[in-house]
């Protein structure tokens, strides 16, 4: 906390404060770091899981054509682990870039406002996110289902100085309302809304709360299902403070292991290209909810 007090202001080229000054945007924000740094988070489908499920994934990102940021290219190892405590009916979920290698250029650090020139690339370890997911309704019984999650992000990062983290805690909380629109053995579709608020700290007693909000649709076809979802928050400070995702993905089953391929693409304050590849293992753990 204390090195984010101190580097802030070398960030973000200010003069030091010993109040909040809500005159002044903080340029703490998704517009300002890398693309790991202030993400969308993905959306729940309504549900909790009775299975115990391992992803990894392999990310690379690369900013939009018509981005300023177009140069800053990161890869990262990705892992999530979500975990059915005692009972289907409530996830722990635990997910984080384990590691992130970065390049960027000086014109995306001046853009950035940031100190050094000739620090273009390099490796840093990602936040740990924490989340509990509660299922509140459920379809079986009520007309959709419904889950409720809280989630807490630590400031585990590094590199805050280099624009690829920031170095103090955050959190959200949503809800995500769910229903099958079609559902046979072969095919099902459904339909997905969330809304939340998401909170993070900028500088000495200051924060940003945002907003947050998100719809998906997805298909399944036997083993091949594909979603697409549009995901965003906005902040208050309207600086920055307000990226639009379009997330789309493809899997195909083979039993408890699935292999996903996604791409997300970014608007407005989060100008990027992800490319994901991975997998999903599931550990039978509940026989039904």
């Amino acid at each position: 906390m204390l090195l984010c007090c101190a580097v802030t202001n070398v960030v973000t080229a200010q003069v030091a404060i010993e109040r909040p000054n809500f005159g002044i945007p903080t340029k703490i924000g998704p517009a300002y770091f890398g693309p790991n740094a202030f993400p969308v988070p993905d959306m729940l489908d309504g549900r909790t899981s009775s299975e115990l499920k391992v992803e990894m994934y392999g990310d690379c990102f690369f900013g939009t054509t018509t981005s300023s940021i177009k140069d800053d290219i990161t890869t990262d190892l990705f892992l999530r682990v979500t975990i059915p405590l005692f009972t289907p009916k409530v996830n722990i979920s635990v997910w984080m870039p384990i590691f992130e290698y970065f390049y960027t250029s000086s014109e995306v650090n001046a853009i950035r406002r940031l100190p050094f020139e000739d620090d273009l690339k390099g490796f840093s370890p990602g936040d740990v996110y924490i989340s509990t997911n509660v299922l509140i309704l459920n379809e079986k019984r009520h007309y959709c289902d419904l889950v409720a999650r809280a989630a807490l992000k630590t400031a585990s990062a590094n590199h805050f100085i280099k624009g690829r983290c920031y170095d103090a805690p955050g959190y959200f909380f949503d809800f995500a309302l769910g229903r099958q629109i079609v559902n046979s053995r072969n095919h099902s579709l459904r339909a997905v809304l969330s809304c939340g608020f998401l909170c993070w700290q900028t500088d000495m007693g200051r924060q940003n709360d945002a907003l947050m909000y998100g719809a998906q649709l997805s298909y399944r076809y036997r083993r091949v299902s594909f979603a697409t979802e549009f995901g965003s928050y906005m902040g208050w400070e309207r600086d920055g403070d307000h990226p639009k995702t379009l997330k789309t993905r493809l899997s195909y089953s083979f039993g408890k292991l699935s292999l996903n391929l996604s791409h997300q693409v970014g608007f407005a304050d989060w100008p990027y290209h992800q490319i994901r590849l991975g997998a999903t293992y599931a550990f039978d753990i509940f026989s039904d909810k």
